[in-house]
This record gives C-alpha cells, structure tokens and sequence, in this order.
C-alpha cells in the first residue's frame, strides 16, 4: 500500500502554509506530541494529508487558507488520558481487600 504522504511531505507542505507542526496542530486543536509521533511511522494519516496538501496548494495560488477555516467552527476532540481510578475498560471494578 502506498502512503498517503511521508512525513517529509507532510512538514514540506505546511512549510509552504508557512506553519510548523505546532502551529499546524493547535490550529486543528491537537496535541502537537500527537503530530509529531507520525515522524517515527514514516508517513501521516490522510486526513491530515489532505489539510497539509490543501493548505500548501492555496498557499502557491496566494489563497489564505486561515479565511476559509475561519468558517469551520469545532470542539477540540477529548482526551484520551488515564483512566478513573476504580475503572477499567469503562466498567467500574470493586475494591477488594487482601
């Protein structure tokens, strides 16, 4: 399967956006860590391929892609952090003693 861009690609494209990979992620309300661990894969999923390839083509037509995401309004996505204490996998677990 071919990648859908190496991360290379991916960095050279929001160059030319003239963002770096952490103004890139706090525009789409990321964590930059999360950006940035696809270098160890190689390449970057295609959704962000695609915002990366878009923002880099308006860029060389002088298009301002900030105007156009101005218009899309959206929630960053939760956390996905440690679990609750006396939680596992969603289902709450009784103390036992020993």
């Amino acid at each position: 399967m071919i990648p859908a861009m190496i991360y290379d690609e991916f960095k050279r494209q929001l160059g030319k956006a003239g963002l770096s990979v952490k103004s890139f992620a706090e525009l789409i309300k990321q964590n930059p860590n999360s950006i940035t661990n696809y270098a160890a894969q190689g390449d970057v999923p295609p959704h962000l391929a695609i915002i990366a390839a878009l923002m880099g083509h308006m860029a060389d037509h002088g298009l301002d892609y900030r105007a156009a995401l101005s218009q899309v309004h959206f929630e960053a996505a939760k956390h996905r952090g440690s679990a609750v204490k006396g939680k596992f996998g969603g289902s709450k677990q009784t103390l036992t003693s020993l």
